[in-house]
């Protein structure tokens, strides 16, 4: 059958659009530069920063698709191998796996006509396809970012991003220097902290530190409860007052405190980097000033020697097979419908081009459904004016919520799951009243 719809990306994001666009009897063809499906899970693959001690950082109720949950004897924070060995066995269950092409890398995607080409690289050389829809879901977890500008002096030491981080050996009898706040960040560390001499943690701002379990149950599973009943303002408050009650204050550890409030950022969970600091295995350190050959000197005037830098500094999010013209001010800008929908060309759609305040799974899978239904003439769009002001009203309320951090990418996970199904119902409402924009519409066709 010939593929209406190219996907890019066959991790988890596209695996649920593979799927979704199957519930919905639409052909498409993905396309994956890895050797297996399974994305940024498979231990070793290309473009993955998966390391040997990785874990879920959300619970596994809370991380599982709806449409295949998580055998129940699994613990509540799985590995990345069982992980990376659920996405493959959904990929087989839904018969997803034909429709994938590995070791391909798509090198371009253009407009074609009414609808889009893209090529791909792959052993047996180029690989083009015409369709009408393309759904970008390869991910923004691929490129390294490094400080910029850089820190001032010479920094004559060897130098890691987490990115590259595969196990402790890499840190074995070094004094190793972690720089930054997320949860691989707190993880090295914590790795560091059983097999170096001396393990540093420097961080610019506080973060919130929430332990994997609170009240005997995965920490996750208390806030989503309280999402069913509460606005986000009032689980805030309720939350950070657990956190103090159940670990104290960050200051208490060495840490700074957190200059947004919780629910305003990712947390970082770890059960174990608190209990490092507190045993002396982590030495705690603000922003870095400047480095001098292996010496890094931090600015609260302390100073240490070190023999390996390791960045934890995050991704740019990496689309080179784009015209650049299509991501305007930059893919952390598009301004998307609903995260999913290109304003300004129609048939191109993202699945997983946004920041959580949860697991990633069930919003792709969501948004998947939107994009799927979109697609087979079940669901309209509202009309580009009625996008445009949803938009401009969701970006004023993620800039109250969360600042310029990348606000045209950050959702509330419980909020936005509501919100697509709610969408999900309206759009095809709309579709049966012959109401917004349909896939056929004259708008798409333009």
């Amino acid at each position: 059958m010939t593929p209406r719809v190219a996907v890019i990306g066959a991790g988890p994001a596209g695996l649920a659009t593979l799927k979704a666009l199957a519930d919905r009897g639409v052909p498409a063809i993905a396309f994956d530069a890895a050797a297996q499906v399974g994305g940024l899970w498979v231990y070793g693959a290309p473009h993955s920063s998966a390391y040997r001690t990785l874990h879920l950082n959300t619970s596994r109720t809370r991380t599982e698709f709806a449409d295949l949950p998580m055998p129940a004897d699994w613990p509540d924070y799985p590995d990345h191998g069982r992980i990376a060995g659920y996405l493959h066995d959904y990929a087989t269950r839904f018969g997803l796996l034909d429709a994938v092409r590995l070791r391909h890398t798509v090198t371009e995607v253009v407009r074609d006509g009414a609808g889009w080409r893209v090529t791909a690289l792959g052993p047996d050389g180029t690989t083009t396809v015409h369709v009408e829809a393309v759904v970008v879901a390869n991910g923004h977890n691929s490129r390294p970012r490094l400080p910029s500008p850089a820190y001032p002096g010479e920094l004559g030491v060897e130098q890691l991003h987490s990115h590259d981080y595969r196990g402790p050996e890499q840190l074995a009898g070094r004094r190793v220097l972690v720089v930054g706040g997320g949860n691989s960040a707190m993880d090295i560390a914590v790795d560091a902290s059983h097999v170096a001499p001396r393990t540093l943690l420097s961080l610019r701002r506080g973060v919130w530190i929430v332990p994997k379990h609170l009240l005997g149950k995965p920490s996750d599973t208390l806030n989503g409860a309280l999402a069913k009943r509460l606005p986000w303002r009032l689980r805030q408050r309720i939350s950070q007052t657990m956190l103090r009650f159940a670990v104290g204050r960050p200051a208490a550890y060495g840490l700074p405190a957190p200059e947004h409030g919780f629910l305003q950022d990712h947390p970082t969970l770890s059960d174990s980097l608190l209990s490092r600091i507190t045993h002396g295995e982590i030495t705690v350190r603000p922003a870095i000033a400047r480095f001098d050959g292996d010496r890094v000197h931090f600015a609260d005037g302390a100073a240490d020697e070190i023999d390996l830098v390791v960045w934890c500094t995050g991704y740019d999010i990496d689309l080179p097979f784009l015209d650049p013209a299509l991501l305007g001010d930059g893919a952390d800008r598009l301004p998307l419908y609903r995260h999913v929908f290109h304003q300004q060309a129609p048939g191109l759609m993202f699945v997983g081009l946004m920041q959580s305040t949860g697991s990633a799974l069930p919003v792709v899978e969501a948004q998947a459904r939107l994009a799927a239904a979109h697609l087979a003439g079940q669901y309209a769009l509202p009309d580009a004016a009625g996008q445009a002001a949803d938009i401009a009203a969701e970006h004023r309320a993620a800039r109250d919520r969360w600042g310029e951090r990348r606000p045209a990418m950050r959702i509330d996970f419980d909020a936005y799951l509501a919100l697509a199904a709610k969408e999900l119902t309206d759009g095809a409402a709309r579709a049966r009243r012959g109401q917004g924009v349909t896939w056929n519409s004259k708008e798409h066709t333009r």
